[in-house]
């Protein structure tokens, strides 16, 4: 057993108002300078939509992620070692300006003159790549936000495959909710043996980060990202992407998407994982991946799993940070949370509970009477296949089209709001729970205080650390064969003293 720690993020997509609070904060400060203009580490897309790039989850045409082998192991879908280097100067499947949006400004100044108009001043739109007037804006970083446009132009979000899309086009028999993406920084990630100058790397605390120094702007990382969060600055020819605002991690504080959240639906804290079974459970069959990189996290209450981190070196401050973890209660106690399009096989450490809807139909006012009075088991199941948002497109997006277990999540989360309603509304003390989705009544206590009512400190449980040196940057490299020569630049490093100071 190999332990290793992470960082990781939950967010309860029940509570995303879509108010994009966190892409401007985290735009703000990550992204305002020259050639990151249209770079959003992180977004908020409306779903269903073709989302940000255009169509970013269709792997046919931008080949990103793992594929499994015959062999029962994982490679590149973008292709083995002399495939990527092939391509360096031709790569067909990188995503273009006109897949993200061609970023613009206006002539605000236009505005301010004095002159009298006889029809009010407009200020037109100007690229923020050549300077030159647009005739028209025709496409944004959430272009699709509050489902604007045709059902014609939404429905070629590839999770509505296998959905019957008959009766979507009228917006009042339709659904929508709204999903915030950023970097994954995966166990398993697809861009770290994908860059030629293996400028890429994993840091002690799973934060993924691109060495400026090293990277030459090849972006086939670019591509091998399935998430297509990492973005090619114009101006400065390197790469860049979510750094999980690791300035803040270090001195225990949450990151810039997390603290300015409206709706306060993200969560982060420690999770300890057995990183030899990475390849292993990367290449499991499809449905088992998320059950498998549930089993890969380790309980951090457990005293042979205490003793051996210890042994391993991990401090005492990470071991308690994981064992109060809000990220880990979700993802694995409770089991309501899931990581997003794990059949890319990158192992994702941002995970997501899927968000809950109406009923598809209205009821009248017996009918409410009767479906908060009956309180039976497989009601849970029932109301959670009543719903607008069907458990199938929560399928396609989080457990590689697997519909139970979202129906378990969900019928969780409906138990959860009964079990309550029961205690606050109805009096009664010590109410039922459903002894089929295998959670106590301490633990709907637990999940209520979490999910709704949660203290901030409840909310980020991230202990602080020394600052991460530089030697500790090549640890977790895993790059196609440039280990040697990375071993060689951190041993002059070393003998210069370049480390100093850091």
């Amino acid at each position: 057993m190999k332990i290793k720690t992470q960082i990781a993020m939950v967010l309860n997509l029940d509570k995303c108002i879509g108010c994009h609070t966190c892409s401007v904060t985290c735009k703000n400060v990550w992204t305002s300078r020259k050639g990151m203009e249209y770079a959003w580490w992180n977004n908020v897309e409306t779903k269903p939509g073709p989302g940000y790039p255009k169509k970013w989850e269709d792997q046919d045409k931008y080949r990103g992620g793992w594929v499994r082998t015959k062999d029962g192991s994982t490679t590149l879908r973008l292709g083995n070692r002399p495939k990527v280097m092939s391509q360096l100067f031709s790569n067909p499947y990188l995503p273009q300006v006109s897949d993200y949006y061609e970023p613009f400004t206006f002539a605000f100044s236009s505005l301010k003159g004095k002159r009298r108009l006889k029809t009010p001043p407009s200020a037109r739109p100007f690229s923020m790549i050549t300077g030159k007037q647009m005739d028209k804006v025709k496409d944004g970083p959430n272009w699709e936000d509050d489902l604007a446009g045709t059902f014609d132009e939404r429905k070629s979000d590839p999770n509505l495959n296998g959905i019957d899309t008959q009766g979507f086009e009228e917006f009042e028999r339709t659904f929508m909710f709204y999903v915030p993406r950023l970097c994954e920084h995966c166990l398993h990630p697809a861009c770290i043996p994908s860059c030629p100058s293996g400028a890429i790397y994993k840091r002690k605390d799973g934060v993924v980060l691109i060495n400026q120094d090293r990277c030459r702007g090849w972006r086939q990382c670019v591509s091998a990202c399935p998430y297509k969060k990492i973005y090619f600055n114009h101006q400065r020819m390197k790469s860049e992407k979510c750094v999980f605002c690791y300035p803040r991690i270090e001195d225990g504080q949450p990151t810039v998407c997390s603290e300015t959240c409206v709706g306060r639906m993200r969560y982060l804290g420690v999770i300890l994982y057995d990183a030899e079974k990475i390849d292993d459970y990367a290449a499991a069959d499809e449905r088992e991946l998320v059950s498998r990189q549930r089993e890969m996290i380790l309980d951090p209450n457990d005293p042979t799993v205490i003793a051996e981190a210890e042994r391993q070196g991990i401090s005492h401050n990470y071991i308690l940070a994981a064992q109060k973890s809000p990220t880990y209660k979700m993802m694995k106690e409770w089991a309501i949370a899931f990581p997003l399009h794990p059949e890319y096989r990158t192992l994702p450490m941002v995970w997501y509970v899927p968000a809950m809807s109406p009923k598809k139909e209205k009821l009248s006012e017996e009918e409410q009477k009767a479906d908060s009075s009956n309180t039976t088991e497989m009601d849970y199941f029932a109301k959670v296949d009543d719903m607008r948002i069907p458990a199938q497109y929560f399928a396609n997006l989080l457990t590689a089209g697997d519909p139970q277990p979202i129906r378990q999540a969900l019928a969780k989360l409906v138990a959860l709001r009964a079990f309550m309603r029961r205690k606050t509304v109805d009096g009664v003390e010590h109410p039922d729970v459903p002894e089929a989705l295998g959670l106590s009544a301490e633990q709907y206590d637990d999940m209520y205080r979490l999910l709704a009512i949660a203290n901030y400190e409840d909310r980020f449980v991230i202990p602080s650390a020394p600052k991460q040196q530089g030697s500790h940057h090549f640890d977790e490299r895993t790059g196609l064969g440039f280990d040697d020569e990375e071993q060689n630049f951190v041993e002059g490093c070393k003998r210069h003293n370049l480390f100093a100071g850091r």
